[in-house]
């Protein structure tokens, strides 16, 4: 594992390619070619759920009655793209999405409505994060976050189409909260737990929640409680931005979610407890996935207004990342070579 160089000086021997540090199933589908077949019709299946699911936002000579099914589409892509890369049970989980997609479209009643535009929300938050990949470099890490936002944004265009008689601000609540609890579960199994994380990282992780709560909690405070003055304020921001630009930026976008996509798939090439910095990169898959559940939404205005939060997250994001992923100390470089961390292509199982 180490190796003796001149001068008494220990370092770790990098000749060796690293292997990927968690157990891996076995391929169910050990044909390569028979693999390659199956990962086509699911990229086909997504672009064709994403395109008739867009319909229900963009004029276009289409019948109606494609945007329901299409979103049902999107949701078994997702459900299936899920549970395939977080090592779950496809017979399971992905009968149960494909009868609730089915009993949606069929019978259209608010609750099953309601009930598939939350599943596609969360599957599409989720697998948009767990469906990146490790990035040493800047470029790489802005490829991921390129990849993460389309497939966050075709989740959005799949709960347009479902068109749920839902309560926005309720509903949001219920994705986030869900999709949180759901990739915590996934990433305690992939990240060992907590207890390798190590006194910075721990701290790390604690400044980020620190500033999830306080922002959700001051953004809650102010709408229902805050003085007459300071909400009127944020009102002519507000309506100032959206005249001039015709969109505003989300502040938990800006700040949490979207930085965090960058800085967790750059800390994963190094350590696995960046996949805890991703927990966070949910936030902001979320929030898009919900944007445009409301009927009366604006897909312009939601448009635009991601547009600014993703340009601006991913500056924050790279200069976060610039401190992040800092070399250590001259003397500690010379001590420990870096190794570069490893995992599984993108559409296979991660554990």
């Amino acid at each position: 594992m180490s190796a003796l160089q001149s001068g008494g000086r220990r370092r770790l021997d990098s000749s060796a390619q690293p292997e990927y540090d968690l157990p891996t199933r076995e391929p169910r589908i050990g044909s390569p070619i028979a693999a390659r077949i199956v990962m086509g019709i699911v990229l086909i299946a997504w672009v064709a759920g994403t395109v008739g699911a867009g319909t229900a936002i963009v004029s276009v000579h289409t019948p109606t009655w494609i945007e329901r099914p299409s979103a049902a589409l999107l949701m078994v892509v997702f459900a299936a793209g899920l549970t395939h890369r977080g090592g779950g049970y496809m017979r399971i989980w992905l009968p149960m999405t494909i009868v609730l997609g089915v009993l949606a479209v069929t019978l259209e009643t608010n609750v099953l409505l309601a009930a598939a535009a939350a599943v596609t929300a969360v599957l599409g938050a989720v697998w948009a994060v767990l469906v990146t990949r490790p990035a040493s470099s800047a470029i790489g890490a802005v490829g991921e976050y390129v990849l993460s936002l389309a497939v966050a944004l075709s989740g959005t265009l799949g709960v347009a189409a479902w068109n749920a008689p839902v309560n926005y601000q309720r509903f949001n609540l219920t994705v986030l909260a869900i999709s949180l609890g759901l990739v915590i579960t996934l990433v305690w199994n992939l990240g060992a737990g907590l207890h390798g994380l190590g006194r910075q990282n721990f701290a790390i992780l604690a400044g980020i929640a620190a500033i999830v709560l306080l922002v959700l909690v001051y953004s809650s405070f102010v709408r229902s409680h805050g003085s007459q003055s300071l909400v009127r304020e944020i009102s002519h921001w507000v309506i100032w931005t959206r005249t001039h630009f015709r969109g505003v930026p989300r502040p938990v976008e800006v700040f949490i979610g979207f930085p965090a996509l960058i800085v967790g798939v750059s800390l994963r090439s190094r350590r696995r407890e960046g996949w805890w910095i991703l927990v966070f990169a949910v936030v902001g898959t979320a929030v898009l996935t919900t944007s445009l559940v409301t009927p009366g939404a604006f897909p312009t205005y939601i448009g635009l207004s991601t547009l600014y939060s993703s340009i601006l997250g991913l500056i924050v994001g790279l200069v976060f990342r610039q401190q992040v992923m800092k070399e250590r100390s001259a003397r500690a470089a010379r001590a420990v070579e870096e190794v570069v961390r490893v995992e599984p292509p993108r559409f296979a199982a991660l554990k």
